[in-house]
């Protein structure tokens, strides 16, 4: 094993350096929306690696002329939450010092007082609380925040919004999706870029005509990473760690995950550490194992709520089913009920984000483990 080589395979947590597989084309699209302000919504699956393509772009064009701010947005469950975690990352962004910021928090912020908490690190651990009125006028001031500082400083930011789809259950969000695409697109010296993982409500934001983020920017999908690029980085990863993966079984791991990336990257690291030296099918599947223990905890949580009807939807799924499923046959082997019943499964289970429409009447489920677990563990198939 290579002399105080750590972690050959990465999951859980953004990934970068030697960690980061492939992207090529979607880093060097990416990179030039960034250069030229651009906005940019992206959208993927859970586990395919946005959050890390996003971060390694924005560590390729980040300047004294670029300024970027990270926003993760799942845990803002309200307009309150969202501007105070706004204010807080252009002010983080902007400043380079606690003097700097608590001026630009002055300058910027005059008309109101807002309450800073420190971390641990005084100079880049803080948070903004605002003491907040809902009113336009002040969620106008923090959303016109970017612009009046880049304008001030003679440099452009990149706001970026991760899980931006979490806007849409919001009070009254379509208001205030109307109050951020009114500021946002009138500025010279700030692009977005806005993604996230719920692909039906990302769709629906983005290219439904009727909502306020129409055609906002470049929308993409970020697609999975090709099994030739895969099987060579499995290798590679195994071979200078002093341990070897045929390219057989390279392809297993890319087989069984779906070539979603941290699914990738998790079920390998598994496999690598039942290996001492030769990796075997036994090694393979004891990694499967692994990976099913580790996600089951999530997966009961996502399906015990369903009902009857809606499990046995899924079973058709795992069994193959992914067209026709009005058809008699598939109606009564699956227990669907009516074809009506059918239309209300799949418009909940997408909701739910469990299944997707990936082509034209055809469904498919959205996470491959899940439907992996609930194949091997549930039905026992």
């Amino acid at each position: 094993m290579a002399k105080n080589f750590e972690t050959p395979f990465v999951f859980g947590v953004r990934v970068e350096g030697d960690n980061f597989t492939d992207r090529k084309e979607e880093t060097e699209r990416l990179k030039a929306n960034f250069n030229y302000g651009i906005n940019t919504i992206l959208i993927s699956p859970r586990r395919m690696g946005k959050t890390s393509l996003v971060d390694k772009v924005c560590s390729l064009v980040k300047s004294d002329d670029i300024k970027i701010a990270h926003i993760d947005a799942f845990g803002c469950r309200s307009e309150i939450d969202f501007i105070n975690a706004f204010a807080t990352a252009v002010v983080r962004a902007t400043s380079t010092k606690w003097e700097e910021w608590m001026e630009n928090t002055k300058v910027f912020l005059s008309r109101f007082v807002p309450k800073i908490s420190f971390g641990q690190d005084p100079l880049t651990d803080f948070s903004i609380s605002l003491q907040y009125n809902v009113s336009n006028s002040t969620t106008e001031d923090v959303l016109k925040l970017p612009e009046l500082i880049a304008q001030a400083n003679g440099y452009r930011i990149i706001v970026c919004i991760d899980e931006f789809q979490q806007i849409g259950d919001f009070n009254d969000s379509l208001i205030f999706q109307k109050k951020l695409r009114g500021i946002w697109q009138l500025q010279k010296h700030v692009s977005y870029c806005l993604y996230g993982s719920k692909k039906h409500m990302m769709e629906k934001m983005f290219q439904d005509q009727s909502y306020p983020f129409y055609r906002f920017g470049d929308l993409f999908y970020l697609n999975k990473i090709s099994e030739e690029d895969w099987v060579a980085y499995i290798c590679e990863r195994f071979k200078i760690t002093g341990k070897h993966i045929s390219e057989g079984l390279a392809h297993t791991i890319c087989t069984v995950t779906d070539r979603y990336s941290s699914y990738v990257q998790q079920l390998a690291w598994h496999v690598w550490l039942k290996t001492k030296t030769e990796v075997t099918e036994s090694d393979v599947q004891y990694g499967i194992n692994r990976l099913l223990d580790a996600c089951e905890p999530l997966f009961i949580q996502q399906t015990e709520d369903l009902s009857a009807y809606q499990m046995n939807f899924l079973h058709a799924l795992v069994n193959g089913v992914h067209t026709g499923f009005t058809q008699s046959a598939v109606l009564n082997t699956y227990r669907l009920g009516t074809a009506a019943n059918v239309t209300r499964l799949k418009k909940t289970l997408v909701e739910k984000d469990l299944i997707s429409l990936t082509a034209p009447k055809y469904m498919e489920m959205c996470d491959p483990i899940l439907a992996l677990w609930l194949k091997k563990r549930v039905w026992k198939e």
